[in-house]
């Protein structure tokens, strides 16, 4: 067994997700959902975009988005080469 680490183990390497939601929400929620980008569409949605260092991290943001009570549009996985510059508006 290696002890080397890999993008799924390593800190460094934690993968960036955006998570849609339905309505706007404040920026003000970003202390709420650990820091992560709040970006609000032209179209109402929300988008929620930042590095998740595991599963257990991305299932508890979930979990908030679900407390709030607003529906889940989606969640994406971003490839390195849209997280370094994604298209977020404001």
């Amino acid at each position: 067994m290696s002890n080397e680490l890999n993008a799924r183990t390593d800190p460094d390497k934690s993968a960036v997700y955006q998570i849609r939601i339905k309505g706007h929400l404040g920026s003000g929620w970003a202390d709420w959902f650990w820091g992560v980008t709040i970006s609000l569409e032209d179209n109402g949605d929300t988008l929620l975009t930042g590095p998740i260092v595991d599963q257990a991290a991305l299932y508890g943001l979930l979990k908030r988005v679900r407390d709030l009570g607003t529906p889940l549009i989606s969640v994406m996985r971003l490839e390195p080469s849209e997280a370094e510059a994604p298209d977020v508006k404001a």
